[in-house]
This record gives C-alpha cells, sequence and structure tokens, in this order.
C-alpha cells in the first residue's frame, strides 16, 4: 500500500481550501474582542495583523517550492533548523489548530442551537470527519459552495451598514496604540488559514507553482474582505457598542435599520464556521502524517487509506480530540489560545525562510519579530495557558529523544 497522497488539486481548489479557513467564523467573532483591546485603533491592529500575515505567507510559499510534502512548517523547521524546531511548530500548529476546531464547531453550535451548543458542536466535528476521510477533492468542492454562501452574506452585510445612513466616519479614526499589539494578535486568529495551502503540499497539482499564487491570492481577498467588515462594523456601531457586541455583524445590520437581515447573518456565520472547520481538520490531519511519519507521534497515524488517498487515521484522531473539545471548551477562551500556537508555528517558519537566503532577511525578520510581538502580548491567561502546553511538548521531546537509543 503506498504511503504517498495523490496531487488532485489545482489552483482554483488550493485558493478556495484556503479561503475556506481564513474567512470563516472569525470574522463573524473576532472583532468585539479586538475592539475590546484597541477601541478606535482597530483598524491598525488588523494593519498590524495583515502585515504579520503578509510575511508568514511569503515565508510559507518560498517554503513550500522548496519542500512540496505535507506537514508545513514541522517540515519547513526540521529541515532548516534542526529535529526539535520542526517538531515544535508542529506541536504548536496541532494544539493551536485542535483550539481553532473547537472554536469554529462551538460557533455553529452557538448559532445554530445556543441551548444546546455542545452538543451540535460535536455533531458538526462528526460529520465534517467524516466527509474529509472520503477524500480531499470533495472537501474542496464543498468548501467552494461555503465560500460563495459566506462571501454574499458578508457583501449584504457591507452594503446595508456602508448604505443605512448611521455610518458615524469618526469611529475610525484612532485615538491610541496601547492596545494594538494585543488587537492584531486576536485579529491574527481570522487570517491564519493559509496553512492549509502549505500543508496540502503532497496533494496540489506543479506544487512550485500553484503553493506560492495561491497563498498570495487567498491573502489578498481575505484582507480586501476583512478590512470592508472591519469598516462597516466600526462606523455603524463605534468601538464601545462593538466591544460589547456578541454579534457584531447582526447588530451592525440591525443598526442599519434592516433588522430582517439578522437571520441571514446569523446562518452565514454558522456556514462560515462550517467552512473554516473543514478546512482545519485537514490542515491538522496532514501535519499528524507528517509527525507520524517521523515517529514524533504514534507512527500508526502515518496510514493512508488504499481507496480515498486520505490519511485516515490521522483524521479520525484529530476528529475524535476536536469533538472532546468541543464538548468541554468555552468559546473565547480558545481564541487566545489558538493564536498563541499558531504565532509560535509561524515565528518558526519566519526563521526557517531566513535561512534560505540570509540577504533576503527583511520579510522573515519582519515575520519573526511580529510573531513574538503579538504571541507575548495576547491576554495573560492565553500566554500562560499557551506557553505551558508548549513547554509540555518540549518535555515530551525531551523524554521520546531520550528513550531512544534504547529502542
Amino acid at each position: 500500500m503506498s504511503d504517498s497522497l495523490d496531487r488532485r488539486l489545482g489552483l482554483t481548489d488550493t485558493v478556495v481550501v484556503g479561503l475556506g479557513a481564513m474567512i470563516g467564523a472569525g470574522v463573524f467573532v473576532v472583532f468585539a474582542p479586538a475592539a475590546t483591546a484597541a477601541g478606535s485603533s482597530l483598524l491598525l491592529g488588523l494593519a498590524l495583523a495583515a502585515v504579520v500575515a503578509y510575511c508568514n505567507a511569503t515565508s510559507s510559499a518560498r517554503l513550500a517550492v522548496r519542500y512540496p510534502t505535507s506537514g508545513g512548517t514541522y517540515v519547513y523547521g526540521r529541515e532548516r533548523l534542526g529535529p526539535f524546531w520542526g517538531y515544535l511548530a508542529g506541536w504548536s500548529f496541532v494544539v493551536g489548530k485542535t483550539a481553532s476546531c473547537a472554536a469554529m464547531a462551538l460557533t455553529v453550535g452557538l448559532y445554530v442551537w445556543p441551548g444546546q451548543a455542545h452538543v451540535v458542536a460535536v455533531a458538526a466535528v462528526v460529520a465534517l470527519t467524516a466527509l474529509n476521510y472520503t477524500g480531499v477533492r470533495k472537501t474542496a468542492l464543498l468548501t467552494r459552495v461555503i465560500v460563495a454562501i459566506v462571501l454574499v452574506v458578508l457583501a449584504v452585510v457591507v452594503a446595508m451598514g456602508l448604505s443605512g445612513g448611521t455610518v458615524d466616519l469618526e469611529h475610525l479614526v484612532p485615538t491610541g496604540v496601547a492596545g494594538v499589539p494585543q488587537a492584531a494578535g486576536l485579529l491574527f486568529f481570522a487570517f491564519a488559514g493559509y496553512a492549509r495551502v502549505a500543508t496540502l503540499g503532497e496533494e496540489v497539482r506543479d506544487p512550485a507553482r500553484t503553493i506560492p499564487r495561491a497563498i498570495s491570492v487567498a491573502l489578498v481577498i481575505t484582507l480586501i474582505v476583512y478590512t470592508a467588515v472591519a469598516v462597516t462594523v466600526l462606523s455603524v456601531l463605534g468601538p464601545d457598542r462593538l466591544a460589547a457586541s456578541t454579534a457584531p455583524l447582526a447588530d451592525a445590520v440591525r443598526a442599519a435599520g434592516a433588522p430582517g437581515l439578522a437571520p441571514l447573518v446569523t446562518v452565514g456565520a454558522a456556514i462560515a464556521a462550517l467552512g473554516a472547520l473543514l478546512a482545519l481538520i485537514l490542515g491538522v490531519s496532514r501535519t499528524v502524517l507528517a509527525m507520524a511519519r517521523d515517529r514524533h507521534l504514534p507512527v500508526a497515524l502515518a496510514a493512508v487509506h488504499p481507496r480515498f488517498a486520505v490519511p485516515h487515521r490521522a483524521e479520525l484522531a484529530v476528529g475524535v480530540v476536536v469533538a472532546v473539545a468541543a464538548a468541554t471548551a468555552d468559546l473565547r477562551a480558545v481564541i487566545g489560545f489558538s493564536s498563541f500556537g499558531v504565532l509560535l508555528y509561524y515565528a518558526v517558519a519566519n526563521a526557517s525562510a531566513w535561512t534560505l537566503d540570509r540577504r533576503r532577511w527583511l520579510v522573515p525578520g519582519v515575520g519573526f519579530a511580529g510573531c513574538v510581538l503579538l504571541a507575548f502580548t495576547l491576554p495573560t491567561a492565553s500566554v500562560l495557558s499557551g506557553a505551558a502546553v508548549v513547554a509540555l511538548g518540549a518535555v515530551l521531546y525531551g523524554v521520546r529523544s531520550g528513550a531512544r537509543p534504547s529502542d
């Protein structure tokens, strides 16, 4: 039985997988906590998050061309910096994005059936894990439909919000920079989907050409969409109402005089969360596959299904862990935790890219510094819990490495 994955994805499907991860539930939930941190300086936080995301995307694209296999920065760190740094990147990605999966599943539950949010969240995880199990091509096709629906909903929100007569451009004027890094770190939660493209390196046709183009296109589209939505909710609601809102996009259309559109926004949020969850499970399972191949995780997880050509055991394992997290986690708590883990993951990516050509140091240098800054200006609870889990991963690596000579 072959342990190689089929190269089935072209440019369009690869871009859509990235968009499905980025333009997901994050755009419906992160602007409120970001406004709590930065107030009317929210757009500065968005700009900072975009700069860091651009650097990360550029570094990831350069590395993906050199190493077009599954695993993303886990592979890049291992090959460029050494086994420990690759492992630490993979560990940070898996734990951070597992938290993201739980956040997306809980978003579905909170919008669809608030009284039974955890039950709905677990059901969503089970259904999408089963879909991923049957093949990545079907996943990409469904993601394309989801992205189209979400973009239509966001377009309606922007159009109604900006034409409703309640826009106050004074709300867009920054009043300070004290909370901007923390806001950027929280907003980064909604940007990080381009990692899905890199982790699919083994399933993309002509990866040297397709992966860099797909990452760039997906990131530009996402930034345009997020900027439009941020301007809308901030100018319509103002920083104080936005910070207090639990459903800022729905509140924006209500404030604009179109309360009848609030259910549409609710449906869009649920669909977006499903799309993000679909792509996230896909990406995490590919990193688990790569780590299992190197025996940092149980080797049984490296199996590839003989019919569907997917890492089916890795996908099932990820699905089980995410289902447990979705049954017990709190939505707001996991956002900061996820951002911390993923920012560390991209710090390793930028450090790895710097070693490719040290004359081209600016982008990976800025990306590395930005990731560290944003990670350690997140809410204190997120930093402490994230650092503890990363430290646990390092201890496990040390224990396993120390035991290898006797194997």
